[in-house]
C-alpha cells in the first residue's frame, strides 16, 4: 500500500525556499542558460540573421550572459563554500569532491571573467573595425583581394573568437561536472 499523500499548503510550497532549492533553481539557471547559448542559440541567429546583425546581437547579449555566469556561479560557490565549510582547511587537496566542486565554479568565474572583462571587449573592438573597414573598403571580410589591415583583422578576431569559445567551453564542462556530482551526491559531499 502506498503511503498517505501529502497534501500541498502555502506551508508546504513555501517551505521549497530552502537552501537546496534555490541552489537547485540557481545551478539549473546557470547551465540552462549555458547550455543554449554554446550549443544553439548562436548557431540559430547565425543562420538567421545577416552576419552585420549577427554580430550585433553577440555584442548586446554577450557581455549580459558572460556576466550572469560570472554573478550566479559566484553566488553558487558562495552557497557551496557555506554549506560545505570543511572546504577551507582542504582548499589544497583539489581531489577531494567538495572541494573539486569549489574548483568547478572558480573555473567558471575565471573563464567568463576573462570573457567578460578581457577578451570580449577586445573582440567587439575588432569586429567593429573589421565592419568599419568593409564599409569603407566595399569589400566583405572574405574577398579574396582585400587589405593586409582586413586580413590582419580577421585574423585577430579569428584568434580572439577561437579564446572565447574555449573559455566558454570549459565553463561549460565544469558546470557539467558540477551538476553530474549534485546530481549523484547531491549538495553537501
Amino acid at each position: 500500500m502506498p503511503p498517505p499523500m501529502e497534501h500541498l499548503t502555502f506551508g508546504t510550497v513555501f517551505g521549497l525556499l530552502n537552501y537546496n532549492g534555490i541552489y537547485t533553481l540557481g545551478f539549473s539557471f546557470i547551465f540552462g542558460m549555458s547550455l543554449w547559448v554554446t550549443f544553439f542559440g548562436g548557431i540559430i541567429a547565425l543562420k538567421a540573421l545577416p552576419r552585420h546583425q549577427f554580430g550585433t546581437l553577440q555584442q548586446r547579449t554577450f557581455p549580459i550572459y558572460f556576466n550572469l555566469n560570472v554573478f550566479m556561479s559566484s553566488a553558487l560557490l558562495a552557497a557551496w563554500l557555506g554549506k560545505n565549510d570543511s572546504i577551507y582547511a582542504r582548499i589544497l587537496q583539489p581531489a577531494a569532491p567538495d572541494v573539486a566542486q569549489a574548483y568547478a565554479l572558480a573555473t567558471v568565474i575565471v573563464a567568463q571573467s576573462a570573457n567578460s572583462f578581457w577578451i570580449g571587449p577586445i573582440a567587439t573592438r575588432v569586429m567593429v573595425a573589421r565592419h568599419k573597414l568593409e564599409r569603407a573598403e566595399g569589400k566583405n571580410y572574405s574577398d579574396p583581394d582585400v587589405s593586409a589591415q582586413m586580413k590582419a583583422l580577421t585574423s585577430r578576431f579569428a584568434r580572439l573568437h577561437g579564446y572565447s569559445s574555449l573559455a566558454n567551453l570549459i565553463a561549460f564542462f565544469a558546470l557539467a561536472f558540477h551538476g553530474l556530482w549534485i546530481g549523484n551526491h547531491g549538495l553537501s559531499a
